[in-house]
């Protein structure tokens, strides 16, 4: 389970495979300087609700993972987030999509680095 702070103040539990997969969505948008809405379902332990966070270039991002491993990536999730980041109502978590197929004739190598 790894863990996502923002400014020091927020922060929220993901498990690491699809916390890596938010942070290079995440790194993506502002690398090109685009800010965006985060939200996210709390856990039940602090009340089930949602939280949304203002994500900004200048803002202090924290990703830490617990596992030792990097996990392995999906560029389909990672397209399928960013999508979602470039939407009005902002980045969300949303269910991973099977991972494309070498057999379509496609090229899906990525280099995703953590």
């Amino acid at each position: 389970m790894g863990k996502f702070s923002y400014e020091s103040v927020v922060k929220a539990d993901f498990e690491d495979r699809a916390l890596a997969h938010l942070q290079i969505a995440m790194i993506a948008k502002l690398r090109r300087g685009e800010p965006f809405n985060f939200t996210w379902k709390d856990d039940a332990s602090i009340g089930d609700g949602r939280t949304s966070v203002w994500v900004h270039p200048a803002a202090n991002l924290v990703f830490k993972y617990y596992g030792s491993r990097r996990p392995a990536l999906n560029p389909a999730w990672v397209d399928a987030l960013s999508y979602t980041a470039n939407q009005p109502g902002g980045l969300y978590l949303v269910p991973e999509p099977p991972a494309p197929s070498p057999s379509n004739g496609v090229d899906h190598r990525v280099a995703l680095e953590l």
